[in-house]
């Protein structure tokens, strides 16, 4: 499968070339194929010949193409292995949902204390239970994109009602446990302005949105809560400017920096910071409420042993794919490795139009260019996917996962869970089917010994087994026709 081409997908931008390496390589490409340029018109246009041997070409050359190719391939397997993990979590979130849902009962009597509550009480505790897992996939997002807190508005509402001090529900600021302590260098409201409401002022930020049509909105669906801090945006993309289209401008906005002695600005992207205060762990601790609720339901005897082992089993998942994802994403290729593989590429394409000029003559020109433009493409594809949990077009689209996530929760929740005497018995269910078309509720109406309309006279069980041999006869038949 091949992704789909972001630059021919919904309204066109200037942006959309981040999709690919140009934005990224075109300062090289140039640099280079400038001095291949200054290498012919002086060999050709002057006495002087600056051609060089070119044996070293071909050793080297196929040296550099084994190290570059074996760069993409070790960064397309972190990649490759960002959306297993994913997979993971979204296969584990639905199993227990699924386990949640449908094995703990609602009708708790004879379980000593909780026979006391009502069928509401227990689905607004499976229910609530069920948000947290999908608080759980926000707030992996939400982890690997740098982006510490709880404050934003696709996490915070579902899990703003859990417990925030460590003695009780009032407490002081010393008192509180993990999952609320935010980071020193957050940006806070003044207590004068009002605070964020969800589904506000998302138009411009709908366009960003991976694959959105304008009219998605995800963060409506969820539970319209205050907060006593600003809530900050579900999908904050750091914005765009020239940097990012002229690379070689950051140089002079360093040497700007250090003459001016300005301190680097906070911005997105950058390494994570040892902060004073406790910097939560916010995706562990929401596994952490989710083990104290299953160990409960063990305890008061609502789940069975085997399904009590499943469901243990989804939650160990999901935290050793955390695990794992937090492995790809902070552990990146050494820097060594790195600038000495990017210096040797650059002596090499340096030095390439002095060796093919003579036989090349004025085509080294475009020669060189298109080898810079190779080589360096396949060398930035590699840095560019390296990490692919950020907000690139060619990362992963982690906010397409978690809003699959939940969709599927509320489908699961959607399961009413009825008795299957309710259904099985219908005039619509023919289960015999193409053998005997007659509905199950004709079945049930004809006695309680089935026999086929051919053979009245053999009632019994064998009757049923050449019903269900002359069914798979026709079905066998008609699916190879």
């Amino acid at each position: 499968m091949v992704s789909s081409n972001p630059l021919f997908r919904g309204t066109w931008t200037a942006r959309k070339f981040q999709a690919t390496v140009i934005n990224d390589i075109w300062p090289e490409v140039a640099f280079f194929t400038l001095v291949a340029t200054m290498v012919v018109l002086v060999s050709e246009k002057t006495s002087h010949d600056l051609s060089i041997s070119n044996q070293l070409l071909t050793v080297l050359g196929t040296v550099l193409g084994l190290v570059i190719s074996f760069r993409t391939s070790s960064a397309y397997e972190r990649y490759q292995d960002g959306r297993k993990m994913w997979t993971n979590i979204i296969s584990a979130s639905r199993n227990f949902s699924q386990q949640i849902w449908i094995h703990i009962p609602t009708d708790r009597t004879g379980k000593g204390a909780l026979a006391n509550t009502t069928q509401l009480q227990n689905v607004i505790e499976k229910k609530t239970m069920i948000n947290l897992v999908l608080a759980f996939a926000v707030s992996v997002k939400h982890f690997l994109r740098d982006e510490p807190g709880v404050y934003y508005e696709d996490l915070y509402p579902l899990i703003s009602f859990l417990p925030k001090y460590a003695n009780g529900k009032d407490g002081v600021e010393s008192e509180k446990l993990p999952l609320w302590h935010e980071d020193e260098t957050d940006q806070h409201r003044h207590v004068d302005e009002p605070v964020t409401e969800l589904g506000a002022d998302f138009s411009s930020r709908d366009s960003s949105r991976r694959g959105s049509n304008g009219l998605s909105d995800p963060e409506k669906a969820f539970p319209q809560v205050t907060s006593d801090r600003p809530l900050k945006p579900a999908r904050n993309p750091p914005e765009t400017s020239i940097f990012d289209y002229i690379p070689l401008l950051r140089f002079f906005k360093w040497i700007v920096r250090v003459v001016t002695r300005s301190a680097r600005p906070k911005g997105k992207g950058k390494k994570r910071r040892n902060n004073e205060y406790v910097e939560s762990h916010i995706p562990l601790e929401i596994i952490l409420m989710l083990s104290n609720y299953t160990a409960w339901t063990m305890r008061n005897g609502l789940l069975q042993p085997a399904i009590a082992t499943g469901v243990t089993s989804n939650l160990t998942l999901l935290q050793d794919t955390l695990s794992n994802l937090e492995r790809i994403c902070n552990t990146p290729l050494p820097f060594a490795y790195q600038a000495h593989l990017r210096m040797s590429l650059w002596l090499y394409l340096f030095f390439l139009p002095f060796q093919i000029e003579k036989a090349f003559t004025w085509v080294t020109i475009p020669g060189t260019a298109f080898a810079s433009f190779l080589l360096l493409g396949f060398l930035e594809i590699g840095q560019e996917i390296e990490n692919p949990f950020n907000y690139d077009l060619n990362d992963l689209d982690l906010d397409y996962f978690c809003q699959a996530i939940q969709r599927e929760l509320h489908l699961i929740t959607a399961h009413t869970t009825p008795n299957p005497s309710e259904f099985v018995f219908n005039h619509l269910n023919q289960p015999f089917a193409p053998a005997d078309r007659r509905s199950a509720q004709d079945l049930v109406a004809s006695g309680d010994v089935y026999s086929h309309p051919s053979e009245p006279s053999a009632p019994g069980v064998d009757s049923l087994r050449r019903t269900l041999v002359r069914s798979w006869k026709q079905v066998n038949t008609l699916s190879r026709q």
